[in-house]
Parts: structure tokens; sequence; C-alpha cells
């Protein structure tokens, strides 16, 4: 029996027409982060990736998503920028295990489906599959009408790599008198935004974002948008003198320290020993924000931290122009895990 009807999806919000419309030059774009690892399926359920060259390989996975970075990109009308942050900071997670990344998919949901945003979101992952050497063989794009306002969208990211079991960064050879070598940021990265708005009150002040501030040498919102660094293509060549690696996101480096190390061990960092940014001084000023709460919340400068030997230290301090030699690996004598001494 037919069912003669009036309502449709389209009605309900969601535009199958515009989706499919878009599915050919979402496919372009992946494309050009293709090698001959990528297998054609045959179809769009799912990607197909060859390991190749591995002989005892260890899959890594990482996911992840830019936070409330979103609302400021949105704010700006700049959306490349946390595409390329939302595949780094996953590349950045599976770098710590000493992996290299395979390939990466993303998730994106909008309320209205937005088909230049969609765009500039794409052109930006695509940028940093290929800083990072991955390729970008799938993802999901779903409207949702009703779960976000009506300019919001979500956005999150999952990354495969891969390491020789032999070569896979556990931390377990850390030891006292080993180096702490700190890696800067570029800035904010992509954690702490939910405070970064408070204290600016960009929600109800979001012309603050287009305004000279203080301290800084570009407009706020310019500074906050700085992607994420990709640290792959800077350590890959030192991962064999690197016995720890430590992506500093959420949990400052009080939180993520001690992620990368054994037992026994604490993490002692020289306060004065690498170069402050003037975001972090821009944010704790109009915040009123105190030291311990800022070292907990943001990176304060150093995005990834690697614990060498002092062979492995002069390495990656000869090759990384901007590394700087922070700390130390000292023997736990209390409840903390990472310590700050002044220089």
């Amino acid at each position: 029996m037919t069912i003669p009807g009036t309502d449709t999806y389209a009605a309900a919000g969601v535009s199958l027409d515009a989706m499919d419309g878009i599915k050919d030059r979402i496919k372009a774009f992946a494309e050009l982060t293709h090698g001959p690892e990528v297998l054609d399926g045959g179809g769009g359920f799912a990607g197909l990736f060859a390991l190749g060259k591995f002989q005892d390989p260890v899959l890594v996975a990482s996911t992840d998503g830019v936070g409330t970075k979103l609302k400021i990109a949105a704010q700006l009308g700049h959306f490349e920028g946390v595409g390329q942050d939302l595949v780094t900071l996953n590349v950045n997670d599976v770098l710590t295990k000493g992996a290299r990344p395979l390939f990466f998919l993303d998730y994106l949901s909008f309320t209205a489906f937005d088909e230049h945003r969609m765009e500039m979101l794409m052109r930006g992952m695509v940028w940093g599959c290929r800083e990072a050497g991955c390729a970008l063989i799938g993802g999901e794009t779903a409207q949702l009408p009703g779960v976000y306002a009506d300019a919001d969208f979500d956005l999150a990211g999952f990354v495969v790599g891969a390491v020789e079991r032999g070569r896979l960064l556990d931390g377990s050879g850390v030891i006292a008198g080993d180096r702490l070598i700190g890696i800067p940021s570029s800035g904010v990265h992509t954690n702490g935004f939910s405070l970064v708005r408070r204290v600016f009150n960009l929600d109800d002040n979001p012309a603050a974002l287009f305004r000279p501030w203080p301290g800084l040498e570009r407009n706020l919102g310019d500074e906050l948008m700085v992607r994420h660094r990709a640290y792959y293509p800077l350590l890959e060549p030192y991962l064999d003198r690197v016995k720890a690696l430590s992506h500093i996101t959420g949990g400052g480096l009080p939180g993520k320290m001690p992620a990368s190390l054994p037992p026994g061990v604490a993490a002692e960092f020289r306060m004065g020993s690498w170069p402050a940014l003037p975001i972090f001084g821009a944010i704790q000023e109009a915040g009123n924000v105190s030291d311990d709460e800022m070292y907990r919340v943001f990176n304060m400068g150093l995005g990834m931290v690697a614990v060498c030997d002092d062979a492995g230290a002069e390495a990656v301090l000869a090759g990384i122009p901007d590394a700087a030699d922070v700390g130390r690996i000292v023997e736990r004598t209390g409840e903390a895990r990472t310590i700050f001494q002044n220089d």
C-alpha cells in the first residue's frame, strides 16, 4: 500500500540533499592525504589502511576534541585553525608512545548544515594530516536539529598510529638524574578555553576578540586562535633518544607529567628556565587567576616535555632550536609527582 505523505526529513531539519552534495568534495579533500597504504574499499562504510613495513607493530589510538575553542572560532568565523588543531592534538597524543600516525577520522555534527564552515574545517584537517604525514580515511557528518543552538556544532577526531613493540615509549626506563627537555607551545593550544571565555567575558562581549589587548602583539582573538603546535615532525628524528614524552594539555604540568613517569620518581621543573608566553599573563591578569590554577589549567609555555639521559638531551637540544633544559627527574619523597623549584 502506498501512503501519501506531507512530512519529510527536510521539514524536521535534516537535508539529505545538502549532505549528498558535499560528499564528493569531502572525498576530494581526503584524497589529498592518501598514500599507497590507503586502499580502495569499494564503498563508503569504512576506511582501509595497510600497515606495510612494520614487523611487530603495536597500534596506538587517541580521540579528543578541541573543546570550547569552537565557540571562539565561531565568533571569529575562522574554522581552518580548529580543523588543523583537531588533527594535531590527537597526533601529539599518540606521539607520546613513540608512534607514527597512520590515519585519522573525524566526527562533525551541526544543527543546520553549513557548507562553507564544513569546507573550512575540512581544509584545516587536511593541512593537519599532511603536516603529520597521516591519511584522512573517513569520518561522519551529522545534522542534529534540536541538540545544539542554531549556530553551534561539535567536532571530534580519532587517530591511529603504530610503533614497533621494541621502540614503544612507556617511561619504564626513566630514572633519577634524567633531564627534562621542554619544547615550547605556540600559545593556549586547545585547553582551558572555558576559563579564557570567562575571564575575558567573551560570551557577553565578543567584540573584545577583535581589539588589541595590553601586552599582546595581535588582537586577542588572533592570539587565542594560534593553532596547536605539531610536535611529531620535530621529535620523530629523536624518538630513539627519548625515554618518555608528555603532551601538556588539560591538567597542565602537574596533571600530565605523572602519566609518563614510573613509580618512585618525580619531575622537578626549574621555574624561569623557559619563556613565558604573554597570552598567559593576559589571562591571569584579566581574571585574577592564581599561579596554581594557571599551572593546573594551561600548558604555560611548554607543549611537550621529553625525558632523556644526558646524551639524548643534548641531541634533542641540538636538533630543535627552541627546546630548553627545564628540569630533571628526582627520587620521589612525598605525594607530589611534579615539583616546581625557583631557578
